[in-house]
């Protein structure tokens, strides 16, 4: 990507946040996910991440990165549109970290049509099972995995409440996700886990240039919102931080705006 995005490689600086804690990544080679994963292992975490397998090398990147920082890392690689391998994925994080109390959802699929007839089922399919489906198979297998005290954390967006006209079955799937959260949180107090979700506006990441928007678009990303400009991941990452943290033991059920200004809701 030119410019390249900055998941705070060289600008993150922790403070032992998550001490101790162990936590899965969904989507953690690039983008979001990426950012979270650096931050939360130089906050102290130890970090498994899931990803396809096509994106080996940049896994590998971030597994360096979280073992500089002295922390444990466990690569998942694997297509999250399987329910077998969602089960399976959890388990394996728990395994190999030793326990699993902070769960991030951050992979999505996103593809630019600019007329809706033109959207097959088959696309459809693959956007729903990869960003619905998934994140319901992934939290009914985590649950009973997760101690009092856990988090989960999801990644919603702004299209959720105001849909871009090209990436209608995306905004669908992120709508649900800030209904998920909210319903799953009211669920989950008495297990005490917290569950959030955190919804980005024009973030600066692999999702926009691999399909996710149309080259025209692309060029001007960013533009629209109030600051003018694209977000770099490493921007969004303190909020996953804190949102992990005990430092938002009074927060569940939230769907956080990161969106240069434009603002979410009420």
């Amino acid at each position: 990507m030119i410019p390249k995005p900055d998941h705070g490689e060289t600008s993150y600086r922790g403070s032992g946040r998550l001490a101790g804690r162990k936590a899965l990544i969904t989507g953690g080679d690039s983008g979001l996910g990426r950012a979270a994963a650096i931050a939360y292992a130089r906050e102290g975490a130890d970090v498994a991440i899931n990803y396809l397998p096509a994106e080996e090398s940049d896994a590998r990147e971030v597994g360096e990165l979280v073992q500089q920082a002295g922390r444990k890392f466990v690569a998942l690689p694997g297509d999250l549109r399987h329910e077998s391998f969602c089960k399976n994925l959890i388990r394996h994080a728990a395994d190999k970290l030793g326990g699993l109390d902070i769960f991030v959802n951050c992979a999505g699929r996103q593809h630019a049509y600019d007329d809706v007839l033109d959207l097959t089922t088959e696309d459809f399919d693959w956007t729903l099972k990869t960003n619905l489906y998934a994140l319901f198979w992934l939290t009914k297998a985590a649950i009973p995995l997760m101690p009092p005290g856990s988090t989960m954390i999801f990644t919603s967006s702004t299209n959720a409440y105001n849909p871009s006209v090209n990436i209608l079955d995306y905004s669908i799937t992120k709508a649900g996700i800030a209904n998920y959260t909210r319903g799953l949180a009211k669920q989950l107090v008495s297990r005490g886990i917290r569950v959030n979700a955190v919804a980005p506006g024009p973030f600066w990441t692999a999702l926009q240039v691999s399909g996710g928007q149309s080259m025209a678009n692309v060029e001007k990303f960013g533009d629209s919102v109030p600051l003018g400009r694209p977000g770099q991941p490493a921007e969004i990452a303190p909020v996953y931080v804190q949102l992990a943290s005990t430092e938002s033991s009074y927060m569940t059920g939230q769907v956080i705006g990161i969106n240069a200004g434009n603002g979410l809701p009420g």
